[in-house]
């Protein structure tokens, strides 16, 4: 009697991998491969893997496939319990991460606890490596906890990184594009008719993330062969400067660094007397929940923090389960468009 087929692609696979013509961590043929390299169904090809992964020879990642496993490497370590930490747990400024987090943990019947980041402060490491089994980690200053992060990356201890990039740490990123976001947000500016676009920083410090959106800015400019641009060491101060920064500039429309700096400004072109979107355009960053609650509503760039939040856990728990660090990854913004922003035709009958 023949052997059923899912059993000859496994000892073939299972030779291969023995004899060395498959290397440890290289990638085995997909499901889709196997099933036609031997003509059978997916069914059957994808019986075959999980045979191989139930005995220990190879491993799987979610959407990249599967590798060969090192030879007496113990099976996959299951996680029980994360570290989820963000500024500030209830800060309205950064997005709803755990509405993609929680249903990624929540199959694994994994505990997520969810602190501040000063949860680190006075902590030891190895104590945080005994007590979870990894750690997502939202990175409001690059420079804060450098110690104890670097300490967690010598005890090779999983930590996904959001929001910011920490060149300093071996630690995979899952952040938004927001380059792109800062080029959308003036193209969409320049495709209403604006010529003159300044761009808000909320103060003296400018984050990574800030920098990126500002750099977008300036490309959609130059692109665009739009001559002025706000400088970066140019703090355009959120008082009635402002408005005299803006009218002495004859500017149109106003980039600004995310929501809260917008909303903030829209406030105080009001107190100055003037109206948006009639004198001014502004266009804010991260669709937070207060963008849709102000008059007018703001025009924004939206980040995708579901989808932010189910890659930083899955990004995590493959890396638990496998041992496999991946690569950084960037998750892409929309333009939402409301009414603090408008069209213009005539440059001269706007102020």
């Amino acid at each position: 009697m023949s052997q059923p087929l899912y059993k000859k692609i496994m000892y073939d696979l299972q030779q291969s991998i023995q004899t060395g013509a498959l290397a440890v961590n290289s990638q085995l043929p997909t499901e889709k491969e196997l099933s036609e390299t031997y003509g059978v169904s997916r069914i059957t090809s994808k019986r075959a893997l999980t045979e191989l992964e139930q005995a220990g020879l190879i491993y799987r990642i979610q959407g990249r496939g599967s590798f060969v496993k090192e030879p007496g490497k113990t099976s996959a370590t299951t996680a029980s319990r994360i570290l989820f930490l963000l500024p500030f747990v209830n800060d309205l400024s950064v997005g709803n991460f755990t509405e993609g987090l929680t249903p990624v943990m929540t199959e694994k019947n994994i505990e997520v606890m969810m602190a501040s980041l000063t949860f680190l402060t006075g902590r030891k490491a190895k104590d945080l490596a005994s007590e979870f089994d990894g750690m997502i980690y939202y990175a409001y200053n690059t420079e804060q906890h450098l110690d104890i992060l670097f300490e967690l990356s010598l005890l090779k201890f999983p930590v996904v990184v959001l929001d910011k990039k920490i060149y300093d740490l071996p630690f995979p990123t899952v952040l938004s594009d927001n380059f792109e976001g800062g080029s959308l947000a003036t193209n969409s500016l320049i495709d209403e008719g604006h010529t003159r676009i300044a761009y808000l920083f909320g103060g003296g410090i400018h984050p990574q993330s800030v920098r990126q959106r500002y750099l977008g800015y300036i490309d959609a400019l130059s692109k665009s062969a739009l001559s002025f641009h706000t400088q970066m060491d140019e703090l355009l101060l959120l008082d009635t400067n402002l408005s005299t920064y803006l009218e002495a500039n004859e500017i149109t429309g106003l980039v600004c660094e995310n929501d809260l700096v917008a909303i903030q400004a829209m406030r105080v072109l009001r107190q100055s007397g003037k109206q948006v979107p009639n004198n001014f355009s502004v266009i804010g960053f991260d669709d937070i929940q207060a963008a849709t609650l102000v008059d007018p509503p703001l025009t924004t760039i939206a980040q995708d923090f579901k989808k932010l939040g189910e890659i930083a856990g899955t990004t995590l728990l493959e890396w638990i389960e496998s041992g496999v660090l991946t690569d950084d990854q960037k998750v892409p913004v929309r333009y939402i468009k409301r009414q603090s922003t408008k069209e213009i035709f005539d440059e001269n009958s706007i102020h």
